[in-house]
Formats: C-alpha cells, sequence, structure tokens
C-alpha cells in the first residue's frame, strides 16, 4: 500500500507552531473541561472494544440504526478510515466527490481506484449525473462530505437522496462524512437514516468543539460495521475511556446548550469574514460549517504564494487551496474565538493593503 503524503498536516507542521494566529483551524473554539465530570472510575480499556452497549444504543436511535450498527472511533478520521478498510480490504473503486479533506480521497486511493467528481467554483454544485456516470460495475462506496470542506457549501437533501439512490442501484454505499452537519441551521437527517446502502462518520470535534477527546463513530448496515470493527482492533482497539465518559455528557443534557452557543458563534464568524471577504473585493460562497474557500487576488502566483506571504509577513495560517484541487484559493477557518479572528483578519487586511 502507498498512501501520499498528508498535504495539509505537512502544511502546519511547518507553520502552525510557530506562528501568533491559526486562521486555518476547521472546528469550532474548544470548550473548556470544567463544563464535564472528567472522572470516569477505573482507567481501563472499554469493553467490549468497539464501545460501550447502551451507549451505542443510544447513539443509534439517532439514525434508526441498532447498537450493533455503531461503532465508536478515535475521530472521524478513524471512522473514515475503518470504513473504506471494511468496503475495500481488498480492492475496489470509489468515486469520491471533491475537492474534500485528503484522507477521504487518498485512502481509498491507496486501496484501490477513485474516480473524483469535482465541484466546480463559484457555486459548487454537486452533479449527480457527473456522479453517475463515474460509477462502475465494481464501485463498491461513494463519498461525500456535507457540509463540505473546504468550501462550506452545504448539499441538498434531494442531491444527496439522489446520490444514495445511485449507490443503492449499484450495490455501493453511499458514505457521507458529516462532522460539520450539527452547525447548520436546519439539519439535513443523516444518511445512515436513508436505508441500509447509507453510511454515516460523524465526530464531537467539530460542531462540539471537543476536539481533545478524539471521539467520533461510524454508523451503517451491520455487516460493514462489523469490518471495520475487526480493523479497529489493530489500530485504537477501543475508544478512549475518558473520551466516552465525557462523550454521554456532552450527547446528553448540554447538547443543546453546546450546539446553539457554537451555532450562534459560527454565525456571528461567518458572518464577519463575509465583511471582509466583500471590504477586499474578494469572492467566496457564503459557506455553512467553520470554513470558507475564498478566491485570492489575481496579483498573487497562486494559493500557496498568497499563504506564505500571509504567514511569513503576519504570523497567521491560512491554508493554501492547491492542497485541495484549486490555487487560485484559500480556506478560512473561522471557528475560532471572535477577538482571535478579529485579530487574524486585521493582520491579513494588513497585508492585503500592502500589496494595493
Amino acid at each position: 500500500m502507498h498512501i501520499e503524503p498528508f498535504g495539509l498536516e505537512r502544511w502546519f507542521a511547518e507553520y502552525e507552531h510557530e506562528a501568533d494566529i491559526m486562521l486555518a483551524e476547521s472546528g469550532i473554539r474548544s470548550l473548556d473541561a470544567d463544563r464535564f465530570d472528567l472522572d470516569p472510575g477505573k482507567l481501563d480499556y472499554v469493553i467490549p472494544t468497539n464501545g460501550d452497549p447502551e451507549f451505542r444504543a443510544e447513539v443509534g436511535e439517532r439514525y434508526d440504526r441498532s447498537a450493533d450498527e455503531v461503532l465508536f472511533t478515535c475521530g472521524t478520521q478513524e471512522a473514515n478510515f475503518l470504513t473504506f478498510c471494511s468496503l475495500l480490504g481488498d480492492g475496489g473503486h470509489s468515486v469520491v466527490v471533491t475537492p474534500t479533506y485528503q484522507a477521504l480521497h487518498a485512502v481509498p486511493e491507496a486501496m484501490g481506484e477513485v474516480s473524483r467528481v469535482w465541484l466546480e467554483p463559484p457555486e459548487w454544485e454537486l452533479n449527480v449525473d457527473a456522479v453517475a456516470d463515474a460509477i462502475r460495475d465494481d464501485t463498491r462506496v461513494v463519498v461525500l462530505n456535507n457540509p463540505n470542506n473546504p468550501t462550506g457549501r452545504y448539499h441538498p437533501r434531494e442531491k444527496v437522496e439522489a446520490l444514495y439512490d445511485l449507490a443503492e442501484d449499484a450495490g455501493a454505499y453511499l458514505l457521507c462524512d458529516e462532522v460539520y452537519r450539527l452547525l447548520a441551521d436546519d439539519p439535513l437527517p443523516p444518511v445512515a437514516g436513508m436505508g441500509d446502502r447509507g453510511i454515516s462518520t460523524t465526530s464531537l470535534t467539530k460542531a462540539y468543539g471537543l476536539a481533545g477527546l478524539r471521539f467520533g463513530w461510524l454508523v451503517g448496515a451491520e455487516e460493514v460495521v462489523e469490518g471495520a470493527w475487526e480493523w479497529k482492533d489493530y489500530t485504537t482497539i477501543s475508544p478512549g475511556i475518558v473520551g466516552q465518559h465525557v462523550a454521554r455528557q456532552a450527547l446528553g443534557e448540554q447538547e443543546g446548550e453546546i450546539l446553539a452557543e457554537n451555532r450562534d458563534l459560527a454565525e456571528r464568524n461567518r458572518n464577519r469574514v463575509g465583511e471582509f471577504v466583500e471590504s477586499h473585493g474578494l469572492d467566496w460562497y457564503d459557506p455553512v460549517g467553520v470554513n470558507g474557500f475564498v478566491r485570492i487576488p489575481d496579483s498573487f502566483e497562486d494559493g500557496e504564494a498568497f499563504c506564505r506571504g500571509v504567514v511569513e509577513e503576519e504570523s497567521v495560517v491560512l491554508a493554501p487551496g492547491n492542497l485541495f484541487g484549486y490555487d487560485r484559493y484559500f480556506r478560512i477557518g473561522f471557528g475560532l474565538p471572535a477577538d482571535e479572528l478579529e485579530a487574524g483578519l486585521s493582520r491579513v487586511s494588513a497585508f492585503l493593503d500592502r500589496r494595493e
């Protein structure tokens, strides 16, 4: 197996730890640990290793699925990885809607063949017919990230359902990474609730502000989940006991308050970035979630040159669009605290002003 280096993470490794402000972070600001009881008792493995059965049943109810159709994981990254292992462990073809998070195409590319269906600027609309044309007799999974990272495009329900129907007709699965879904004011129903061929992956990282828990899950058909669990025994074995303990609290009485706070912060910050974009004559698609994909000024060679200039002159990290396949864009994350966002935008504005 050969897998491509993770370009975004290598970019972060180069700049993130020394820069003053991180405007490429793709999640909401982190919650304080003192909101939760952090004592799970004995620090042992979670048993069984696919997660506490009662808690899995509670999560499964959100998707009209059983406990045996839920696997707890170390974040969405592991949920996606294990799903691909389960579906593509002996090869096979995937259709991936891009641009998207690199792991969603790089991992299946390492296991088999991938056809990528590209969203086109400026609206980043999902072309269902293009997905249909890309599906082959040996297609095992169609992959979607909704809301999309990096563009913030939230594909409408009718198009997601059309992709589900295409996958089902082909005897494949529709895997939807829904890690930003609950940041929407009116979230779509999860894909795993559409039928046996739907798979949902998510975590508490992005919408809940609990990245440090590294707690996520996948929900899907029992045979897919069972296969993923077999692979999990060779990765993290079980979810972390502290992460599962805090996750039960976050998905319990505190959930409504947490999501309301985070949606409010995301909306206010999105509006502020929108003002920044307009004031400098830039373009973006008004996003759902906490990521926006902004077109760079024509005077710059490409997104990487622009982002290197910003970080080297203003100590602010942005994500070059070439890491997602579009070299005239950069990704900005706006889920951080409002004062940090304001400071970062002020520095990027100063950089732009010097070049006008």
